[in-house]
């Protein structure tokens, strides 16, 4: 036996009131986002001195330790890379096209501080 019905949605009205349901300071539907800390094209990470990490958006095709090969001159740094973005990379052999990391200032040269991945 099959049901053929579909459901009614004829009464369902749109739009949304996010104000908090104690009565708090919330913002109200329509109300413009503050964007003024965003930067464009900004290749740095937020939060870190200038130079010290960069961002970069995974490819078709890459892996951390290609990645680490190109960026720092040698792929055994895919660890290091890895470990920067343990909360956005679960398994290090499960990374996607689009997904964003960051590789972070690694020293490369072992003079004892990281080099800057923006220079490779």
């Amino acid at each position: 036996m099959s049901n053929d019905k579909k459901p009614d949605f004829s009464n369902v009205q749109s739009g949304a009131n996010t104000r908090s349901a104690g009565g708090g300071s919330g913002t109200l539907a329509g109300a413009r986002p503050d964007f003024s800390n965003v930067v464009s094209g900004a290749d740095t990470v937020p939060g870190t001195p200038a130079g010290s990490a960069r961002s970069y958006t995974i490819e078709e095709g890459d892996t951390l330790s290609a990645i680490a090969q190109r960026v720092y001159g040698k792929a055994k740094y895919w660890r290091q890379i890895h470990e920067a973005n343990r909360a956005g990379i679960e398994n290090p052999d499960r990374i996607y096209p689009g997904q964003v990391i960051t590789l972070p200032a690694i020293d490369t040269d072992g003079d004892g501080t990281p080099d800057d991945p923006a220079a490779a």
